[in-house]
């Protein structure tokens, strides 16, 4: 049989034929929604909520993923949304909804770290099955959902101490030139407008770190979208999430009608995440979006007792991508991110 006829069947075969996601089960036309089971192992296990929508067409699979970090609501009520706004008699190829990917942090309202092992999710990637429950999601989102994708968003937002305006993370690791420039197509279709073009990430693929990058790191196409803050279930936020799945769905020809422009955008290749040297009360002297000069205050961090235990400043020029407004502060913890655009493109 011909390379050709091989690509026919298997276009064929994928419009006739059911796919199943763990005990998830969806036919062509349909949407379906259950669980993926993290069985319990060196600590308590638990399950993530995950929709299947199986367009009438041969297509593509996009995964979207949401609540890696438990706070960060946006995406995760945008993706409850974008599950009834999807007709799968609409659709060519398949969604992939992972509607909250760390329910223990999402139900116990923690910040950044699981209430139970004490990791960051988006630190543990690929996962282990036989790790802690964070590196037990990994693994499962890495083995169900990630590599079944040939697209990835994950979807984030100011956690629940962060103020964040909009802006996305597309991969440049220069390993395969494709996945580089889609990455970065895939986060204008989204609508986003400040995009950080990140060079550092880790290039093997047993320790890929992050959501995103490992998808990059398996050739797919992936971007990590920012739009929330402070753990917030914002309107504005939430539609700003919605209304980017759906244009993505458009420029990926899986729905329906034309696909809107790509906008012009801002780019940053160089960002630092500003970290705070101590342990107290945190008070911020800018706001997300604001330019800053090198050396310049982006806040003050006191003591218990009121006392300056540090002026942080701009490591150099350039805007704030993300600023935490919130006082509580542990050492070691963000403070703000600075970013500097690029002016050549």
């Amino acid at each position: 049989m011909s390379a050709l006829a091989v690509l026919a069947l298997a276009a064929v075969l994928q419009q006739v034929t059911p796919l199943t996601v763990g005990p998830v089960t969806a036919r062509p036309g349909e949407r379906a929604s259950g669980y993926l089971v993290v069985p319990a192992g060196v600590d308590s296990g638990t399950r993530i909520p995950i929709t299947v929508l199986r367009g009438v067409r041969p297509g593509p699979t996009l995964a979207l993923i949401a609540g890696t970090h438990g706070a960060e609501v946006a995406p995760i009520v945008a993706l409850q949304r974008a599950r009834a706004a999807i007709d799968p008699a609409q659709l060519t190829g398949t969604v992939l909804l992972v509607h909250v990917a760390n329910l223990p942090s999402y139900l116990r309202r923690t910040v950044y770290y699981s209430p139970i092992d004490g990791k960051n999710l988006n630190r543990v990637y690929p996962g282990r099955a036989d790790g802690t429950v964070s590196e037990r999601i990994a693994h499962v989102i890495t083995t169900e959902i990630i590599d079944r994708a040939d697209y990835l968003v994950d979807m984030h937002s100011g956690d629940g101490n962060e103020m964040v305006r909009p802006y996305a993370y597309a991969g440049k690791l220069g390993l395969d030139a494709r996945t580089d420039s889609l990455s970065r197509e895939i986060a204008l279709a989204w609508g986003h407008t400040r995009i950080v073009i990140d060079t550092e990430r880790p290039r093997d693929v047993t320790a890929s770190v992050y959501t995103q990058n490992t998808a990059h790191l398996r050739r797919k196409p992936a971007i990590t979208s920012e739009g929330g803050y402070l753990g917030l279930a914002d309107e504005e936020m939430v539609q700003h999430n919605l209304t980017g799945v759906l244009r993505l769905l458009r420029h990926l020809a899986m729905l329906p009608g034309a696909p809107e422009p790509l906008p012009a955008a801002v780019y940053f290749e160089r960002t630092e995440v500003v970290r705070s040297p101590g342990t107290g009360v945190w008070y911020p002297a800018v706001t997300e979006g604001q330019a800053v000069a090198r050396g310049g205050v982006l806040g003050v961090l006191t003591g218990f007792f009121g006392d300056t235990l540090s002026v942080i400043r701009a490591p150099f020029g350039g805007v704030m991508m993300y600023v935490v407004p919130t006082p509580a502060m542990n050492q070691g913890e963000p403070v703000g991110m600075v970013g500097v655009p690029l002016l050549d493109r």
